[in-house]
């Protein structure tokens, strides 16, 4: 068993090597806790892929196809970007405590993470990916439900996202721009879900470290039409309606439980008015 479980520290450590070696010197980091080089691994790399990914989408839909995706009078100001990067930055190094303390179970042995898949097999993959996948649609929805029902809670965490309500002030940099603790909560089904289903365990970071391009896409305003996936059309229906689409990486949720409102129904409400 403390063989097997080597083979995760052997993991996350090539991941400390790759991101930290490559841009830290060797003497700041190798001498830091193993669970310290993890989330500061895990800060720079979010950190990396917030700004990347942010401002390439941004550059692409506000300046090369300006107009095309998004009106010239519904582009957000510079300054509800900045404050939108200013608030995720705040949240940031809270954020990357959760994959970290997750890891640190992972290669404990407390939860029902396995390393390889062919340990498992491509069957037993997909399935248990299916129900890991379900579990963080489930568990997200009602978390950002209940964040919004919850009186105290929005009040005190998610009303700290939601000063963003209308297009012209959303923008890609808003997708983690949440109070720290709101931001955690909203994740915390992805960790959840590791004591539930055996997972694959580089599937299991890959997909957190996607919430970070996940959540700037469906916070650009531009409603892609696949469904059942919730994109930026249906959540900005959240963004100013408040009470509709809760959902995560689909419609699912929302329509099993009545909370759906379709971008589509309102362009053809708003032509009739």
């Amino acid at each position: 068993m403390d063989d097997y479980l080597g083979l995760f520290v052997k993991e996350t450590n090539l991941y400390n090597q790759i991101v930290l070696g490559a841009l830290l010197p060797e003497k700041l980091w190798t001498p830091l806790p193993h669970f310290v080089q993890g989330w500061l691994r895990n800060y720079i790399a979010a950190t990396l892929i917030y700004f990347i990914s942010g401002v390439l989408w941004c550059f692409y839909i506000y300046h090369i196809k300006r107009n095309v995706f998004v009106p010239k009078d519904a582009i957000p100001s510079r300054k509800a970007m900045l404050l939108q990067i200013y608030v995720a930055m705040k949240a940031m190094p809270w954020y990357c405590v959760l994959p970290t303390i997750s890891e640190y179970m992972v290669e404990n042995g407390r939860t029902r993470c396995f390393s390889r898949i062919s340990d498992v097999g491509w069957a037993s993959y997909i399935w248990n990916f299916g129900l890991y996948f379900l579990i963080v649609e489930f568990g997200i929805y009602w978390m950002h439900r209940e964040l919004h029902d919850i009186k105290p809670l929005y009040k005190y965490l998610h009303a700290t996202h939601h000063i963003y309500n209308k297009q012209n002030t959303l923008s890609p940099f808003a997708g983690l721009a949440f109070h720290p603790i709101d931001g955690i909560l909203q994740a915390l089904p992805h960790v959840i879900a590791l004591f539930i289903v055996p997972t694959h365990f580089t599937t299991h970071i890959v997909l957190l470290f996607l919430e970070a391009i996940w959540t700037a896409n469906i916070h650009d305003c531009i409603h892609g039409k696949i469904w059942p996936v919730m994109g930026a059309g249906y959540h900005t229906i959240h963004h100013t309606t408040y009470r509709h689409n809760y959902g995560h990486y689909t419609v699912w949720m929302d329509s099993m439980f009545g909370t759906l409102r379709d971008p589509l129904e309102e362009e053809e409400e708003a032509k009739n008015i």
